[in-house]
Order: C-alpha cells, then sequence, then structure tokens
C-alpha cells in the first residue's frame, strides 16, 4: 500500500510542476524577445513560379543595415545582390513594396469606388 500512496504523491507532483514548467518558459521567451532586434525583415517579395520568389530582406542595425536581394526556391537560397537600405515611395510600404495590404486600405479603396 505505501508504494501505491508514494505514486499517487509523485504523479500529483509531476501534474503540479507542468503548469509551473510551462508558465516559466512564456516569461522566460519574453524577456529574451524584449531585449533582442529582429535579425532580418521582409522588404519585398515577388513569386516568379509555382516555387520559386524574389525576396528581398533588411539585415543589421544603424550604419551596418544593408538590403539583401534573395532567390528562393525549396532547395537552396541564393544572395543574388546587395544593397544599402533605402526608402521605399508612397510612405506606407506595403503597396509599393509588393507586400499584401491591410484589411483598412483594402476597404478604404473599396469605399471611393462609386
Amino acid at each position: 500500500m505505501p508504494s501505491t500512496l508514494n505514486f499517487l504523491f509523485w504523479f500529483l507532483i509531476v501534474l503540479a510542476l507542468i503548469p509551473l514548467a510551462l508558465w516559466m518558459l512564456k516569461r522566460s521567451q519574453l524577456v529574451v524577445a524584449a531585449g533582442v532586434a529582429p535579425p532580418a525583415r521582409v522588404v519585398a517579395s515577388a513569386g516568379l513560379g509555382p516555387q520559386q520568389r524574389l525576396v528581398t530582406i533588411e539585415v543589421g542595425q544603424g550604419e551596418a543595415r544593408q538590403w539583401l536581394v534573395l532567390g528562393v526556391t525549396p532547395h537552396t537560397i541564393t544572395v543574388l545582390h546587395s544593397l544599402p537600405p533605402q526608402e521605399l515611395p508612397g510612405g506606407d510600404g506595403a503597396a509599393s513594396a509588393g507586400l499584401p495590404a491591410t484589411f483598412a486600405t483594402l476597404l478604404k479603396q473599396a469605399r471611393r469606388k462609386p
């Protein structure tokens, strides 16, 4: 009988530790994410074929920033060109950079049409 109680005791302890461990993991990721800048930002993307894309990303921070033009296929990623960062035309870079428009932008465009 004592072995059954011992098993039940440790089983309940493990069950209680699972939510605690998950909470600690969640908290530690928030601290790490708040102090680190993202390594890359997608500036523009264009599909070239069913499995090929041309992607422009911004890497680095401050004066070390640069844009990389990448050719992306299912098997490889190739750097095609490197250039200094530039301002996107039109203020809101999403539409001019080939990125999907937000719902608010699409709604404004639909309201303007007669």
